[in-house]
């Protein structure tokens, strides 16, 4: 399995596509891979300084006025690093949803409790299939299988949590 870490992994992946800085990183995650694999400031700037220290990124300072700046490519030993983790076998699958940690929970709740939450959820994934598709027509990329997936995978759990409220609301 790969030693990079989580974050390392969306990291390196983007520096691979093209010289990045870390708010380049962050902009790009929380518009794309956040919705499956996010990243925060205070994951990335570590991770770079680590993947350079490590040899897998180099960094140089291109300052814009006053505000500091670094950009960071990709170095050979990190080309091999991302294609090793691209082509690694073992695969993590890590699923973190609050609305079905609270529904988990619900026998805390009172039916009716449960039952707005369940129509929350259902709302929620049908607004983020919506979402979805919106943004693949912004960015051009309808084709795009990751995005499909997304889109996809929304509409399965809209319609799972429709089936769901409709089940507790005959009870």
């Amino acid at each position: 399995m790969s030693s990079l870490t989580p974050t390392a992994r969306v990291i390196l992946g983007l520096v691979a596509l093209g010289p990045r800085t870390g708010y380049d990183i962050k902009r790009i995650t929380d518009s794309s891979t956040r919705f499956f694999w996010g990243a925060s400031y205070g994951q990335i700037y570590p991770e770079l300084k680590r993947l350079e220290h490590d040899g897998l990124v180099e960094a140089r300072d291109e300052p814009r006025g006053r505000v500091r700046r670094r950009v960071y490519t990709i170095t050979p030993a990190g080309e091999r690093a991302v294609r090793e983790w691209l082509l690694d076998h073992e695969t993590a699958y890590e699923l973190r949803d609050e609305g079905l940690l609270r529904l988990f929970f619900g026998e805390l709740l009172q039916p009716d409790d449960v039952l707005d939450l369940v129509r929350r959820r259902r709302a929620w994934f049908e607004r983020s299939a919506a979402l979805f598709r919106e943004l693949g027509e912004q960015l051009e990329a309808q084709d795009d299988d990751v995005l499909r997936y997304g889109v996809d995978l929304m509409k399965w759990n809209a319609a799972w949590f429709a089936r769901l409220e409709q089940r507790l609301s005959q009870s």
